[in-house]
């Protein structure tokens, strides 16, 4: 493979884990966003209470739609630290978030629901910025090419071949192939 077809490789796995991660993103801010205004409607809690109520849920959303969908083909070993670390920077997350709105809540006095539900969307989007690096670092770590290809390669073992001659089978024929010149 060229190099520019490697690079270009790359983008593309690279432009559909991001498009992966939009929509469970995108379904984990319907869920927030649905949450927070239920929340926030259906009972006397403060407006940041309600934010961080609401992203609790939508963290645990989101965790199953990025282990089972976005990030299905990492490293699947060790899902205690990998639950732990998500929980981690998912908290982070929420403090980025929920910072935002607290700012423009108490300190610049937005309180109203538009502008409520506008701080909070602002919030998500930095702390979408902050959790998507550290999910791909640190959380959902990609498995290392040796095991990748060892576990892809265990799927064609397991497999016999049917209908093809025991030469085939078994190891290649390491007769000397002839060469065409001219």
């Amino acid at each position: 493979m060229t190099e520019r077809g490697a690079l270009r490789g790359r983008l593309d796995q690279i432009w559909r884990e991001i498009a992966k991660f939009g929509a469970v993103g995108a379904v984990g801010t319907l869920v927030n966003f649905g949450v927070f205004n239920l929340v926030r409607h259906t009972t006397d809690l403060q407006v940041v209470r309600a934010s961080v109520v609401a992203t609790v849920v939508a963290i645990a959303f989101n965790y199953v739609g990025f282990r089972y969908f976005t990030y299905r083909d990492r490293d699947k070993s060790g899902r205690t630290k990998e639950l732990t670390l998500f929980l981690l920077f998912s908290s982070v997350g929420l403090v980025i978030e929920n910072g935002v709105l607290y700012a423009a809540t108490y300190w610049f006095g937005w309180d109203g629901r538009l502008q409520a539900n506008f701080f909070k969307f602002l919030g998500m989007g930095i702390a979408t910025l902050f959790r998507f690096w550290s999910y791909r670092t640190w959380v959902f770590k990609a498995l290392p090419a040796r095991e990748a290809v060892a576990h892809a390669e265990s799927f064609l073992e397991k497999e016999p071949l049917r209908g093809k001659p025991e030469s085939l089978r078994g190891e290649p024929d390491e007769r000397p192939v002839a060469r065409r010149t001219g």
